[in-house]
């Protein structure tokens, strides 16, 4: 068992869990789990999750400052959602992103799993940016990623970040239903 690849679990299985509860300190906790996993994942050869982690550690920053200040007035962000066409062409930009990386890293690196790798780097990307935003379809995003990234992990015998993103899937599913009733909620 790898102390890298546990203690990265740790904090990861924390973070989201803030992220669902909705909770400012999963930033700095995500931070934590990410830089992490540049490590592991440069040593599996996934450098396309290695990159992704490397850019989670902006976007972390970012998610931080905005969910503190993002919203009207400079106040705490609420949780929103998108408008339809602005789904369709996010999920546009993971198709046509995932064909760019993935052929990019298939010819000019020795990347197991390219496509793949690819697909759960620029939908990751996605979905850290709309949780960002605090949008209630960056949960959708989640779910797919992480349903893909199980059988990625267990390919690559990572068995312990198989295991995160089976913690992750149904923390995605709980956050999902409680960004929902948080949408629903009527402000007092």
């Amino acid at each position: 068992m790898n102390w890298i690849e546990l203690t990265a679990t740790v904090f990861g299985i924390i973070a989201v869990w803030l992220v669902v509860r909705r909770h400012i300190w999963c930033w700095p906790t995500g931070l934590i789990q990410v830089t992490l996993y540049v490590w592991i994942f440069y040593q599996a050869k996934l450098y396309s999750d290695m990159i992704l982690h490397v850019i989670y550690i902006f976007l972390l920053a970012y998610g931080w400052y905005h969910w503190l200040h993002g919203g009207k007035n400079n106040a705490e962000l609420s949780v929103t959602t998108l408008r339809r066409r602005s789904v369709f062409g996010w999920i546009a930009l993971t198709a046509g992103g995932t064909l760019a990386w993935g052929f990019f890293m298939q010819r000019f690196t020795d990347a197991s799993v390219p496509y793949i790798d690819a697909f759960t780097t620029v939908a990751s990307l996605v979905a850290q940016w709309l949780t960002a935003r605090k949008k209630l379809e960056s949960w959708h995003f989640w779910l797919v990623v992480d349903v893909v990234a199980i059988g990625v992990y267990w390919y690559k015998g990572l068995y312990i970040t198989t295991g995160l993103y089976v913690v992750f899937l149904f923390l995605a599913t709980l956050g999902l239903l409680e960004w929902r009733k948080a949408i629903l909620k009527p402000v007092v």
